[in-house]
């Protein structure tokens, strides 16, 4: 009886940091897939429309000055 009490109580340590660390892994994992990704894709973004305004500004200044 008292080797089984250790047992336990190591044995639930054992699974409750097996979970944690999971967690950790996991969310790491998460964030270099999926939230970086995203993040660059928004700022390829933001780059593409600020050059596309700027193209489209640049093109209204030379029809202003051609009329």
């Amino acid at each position: 009886m008292s080797s089984l009490v250790p047992l336990i109580y190591y044995g639930g340590l054992f699974v409750l940091f097996f979970f944690w660390i999971y967690g950790i892994v996991s969310f790491g994992l998460d964030v270099k897939n999926k939230l970086i990704p995203g993040i660059r894709q928004y700022r390829r973004g933001r780059k593409a429309t600020k050059r596309r305004e700027e193209r489209e500004n640049e093109r209204e200044q030379e029809e202003k000055q051609l009329y």
